[in-house]
């Protein structure tokens, strides 16, 4: 990972990458350090550009301290502007600089990077931040339509309080890494269930398996970071991922998930599947109604379920698929036999292997990969899991 001592580490998603920060005059500009501190925590080294307006809101300093790099202001000649840099990232952006570069003014030095950036096409990504009354002007729509291209996106917020505002940093970094590396060869399509299943007993009680969800999260962030285009199909979680992930489907039922999953693998013919959800093997069949209270017990038959693996198999065949393998009292040995033995069955190409107490990343191991030929590695933690996972993914080849 690339070493910066002054933020933690999250990813490799930015490694060896530059990036240049504009920093416009909406009042959003407060915001440009934290979502400096966060480019720098994927491993990007950055420079920053501020208009006169964005001065009046944030100080250079401020921004200096946050980019840990060069912050210009005015014109110097160094012409740094015109520098090659991997991405362009303008937030906030205001109406008046995308008019501007729409319609060629470069009256500052911001405007002359957006320029040269175009000219090469250096990836920009435009996070607009306004009051809904002109975000919803035509002609605001008009120059949004314009400048969205192959090498220029748009990230817009839903709104709130009338206002469409600048998304979280952890969002903007996210969508810088995923345009960014969506340039790379061998980006997939992927499926990733997470999460626990539910089933009812009667009409208001169930019975769910336990799943936080947080590996899921973690693998699909990851991977989205990493330029992949990814379908969540979430199940019951107890936690939220880290920034909105684009395209979830909710499930929290076995059935219902197996419904959505095999929709996706007939209709979208996905590159990839991670299975990391935690499908009851057994359901009740449920009562009408609800039973009532007042007995000493209650006697609950439990019948098994479809294997969503092997369901899925048919319409899977071409994709690269990594399955997870649970077990609670087993030994180290017990679990890679029974793993390869699940990926020799449903023709996978790796198995995540856990223990029950190393689902947590305690130290030490948080997992084992095993592969087809017989390797083990051995994983420390989420984000090392999910970097073997995309690593998996963009050069298997079948």
């Amino acid at each position: 990972m690339t070493e910066d001592l002054g933020v933690e580490i999250l990813s490799d998603s930015l490694k060896d990458k530059n990036i240049l920060f504009l920093v416009t005059g909406g009042i959003a500009a407060v915001e440009s350090v934290r979502v400096s501190r966060e480019i720098r925590r994927h491993g990007a080294k950055m420079n920053c550009m501020m208009t006169n307006s964005a001065k009046k809101i944030i100080s250079e300093l401020a921004l200096s301290w946050g980019s840990k790099g060069e912050v210009i202001s005015d014109w110097n000649h160094e012409m740094a502007q015109l520098k090659k840099y991997d991405l362009i990232l303008v937030a906030p952006a205001t109406r008046n600089t995308i008019a501007k570069h729409i319609n060629g003014i470069i009256d500052s030095p911001v405007m002359m990077a957006l320029s040269a950036a175009k000219g090469n096409k250096t990836p920009i990504l435009f996070v607009p931040s306004m009051h809904d009354d002109l975000f919803h002007d035509p002609v605001t729509k008009s120059l949004l339509n314009t400048i969205e291209n192959n090498h220029t996106r748009i990230l817009v917020e839903d709104s709130i309080e009338g206002r469409k505002k600048q998304p979280s940093a952890k969002t903007i970094v996210a969508e810088i890494c995923n345009f960014l590396n969506s340039f790379r060869s061998n980006r997939k399509k992927i499926v990733v269930t997470l999460g626990a299943t539910k089933s009812n007993i009667d009409s208001v009680r169930s019975i769910i398996n336990y799943s936080s969800g947080k590996t899921g999260w973690h693998i699909s962030e990851y991977l989205f970071r990493m330029g992949h285009d990814i379908i969540c199909i979430a199940g019951n979680t107890t936690v939220l991922p880290n920034f909105p992930i684009k395209n979830v489907r909710r499930a929290e039922k076995p059935d219902e998930m197996l419904s959505i999953a095999l929709e996706i693998a007939e209709t979208e013919k996905p590159d990839a599947w991670i299975h990391a959800a935690a499908i009851l093997d057994y359901v009740p069949k449920p009562i009408d109604g609800k039973k009532p209270s007042g007995n000493n017990t209650w006697d609950i038959q439990l019948i098994k379920s479809p294997k969503h693996i092997k369901e899925l198999m048919p319409f899977t065949q071409e994709s690269i698929r990594i399955g997870f393998k649970l077990e609670t009292d087993k030994s180290e040995n017990e679990l890679i036999i029974k793993s390869q033995e699940m990926m020799k069955k449903y023709n996978l190409a790796a198995v995540v292997g856990n223990l029950m107490n190393e689902t947590r990343d305690l130290e030490g191991i948080r997992c084992r990969i095993i592969y087809p030929d017989g390797n083990i590695e051995y994983i420390e933690n989420n984000l090392i899991m999910a970097v073997a996972i995309e690593r998996i993914i963009s050069t298997f080849s079948q």
